[in-house]
């Protein structure tokens, strides 16, 4: 598997994983405070992950990152918590088959902010298909 397409390896495995984050989040959440249901999934993840950089050998410091970098993956964190948060609310409170859909419009935004913020210029083909994702999600989640 050459560089060039790897990622999209990685990108099916983290779909896969993603849909299981929701079955698993579903059962798990049942009779618990969604937010209490983050905070153990966030101490779990960073155990882990942890552990994983650890033994891999990937370990350095990171108070060595370059500032820039500290404030946009700050960013990113303070981002993916309140998503976090937003995704357990909604699964309690509603299907995860019509939840995750929705989750998925961030496909739809990803094109927006990356047109918005670092310049890129999806092709028509490429809205095309943005845009039957996000019909898609809207057609699963309001199904009947």
């Amino acid at each position: 598997m050459s560089a060039s397409t790897s990622w999209f390896y990685w990108a099916i495995m983290s779909a896969i994983f993603a849909g299981f984050t929701a079955i698993f989040a579903k059962v798990g959440i049942k009779g618990v405070d969604s937010d209490l249901a983050t905070l153990v999934r966030t101490a779990i993840i960073l155990v882990v992950l942890s552990a994983f950089i650890w033994a891999s050998g990937k370990w350095s410091n990171p108070f060595s990152l370059p500032p820039r970098t500290w404030l946009f993956l700050g960013l990113s964190g303070l981002a993916t918590g309140a998503s976090w948060v937003c995704y357990f609310r909604a699964l309690q409170l509603g299907d995860a088959s019509k939840v995750a859909p929705i989750d998925k419009l961030s496909v739809v935004c990803v094109a927006i902010f990356a047109v918005a913020f670092l310049g890129e210029r999806p092709s028509l083909r490429e809205w095309t298909g943005i845009l039957m994702i996000a019909g898609g999600a809207l057609v699963l989640a309001f199904k009947r």
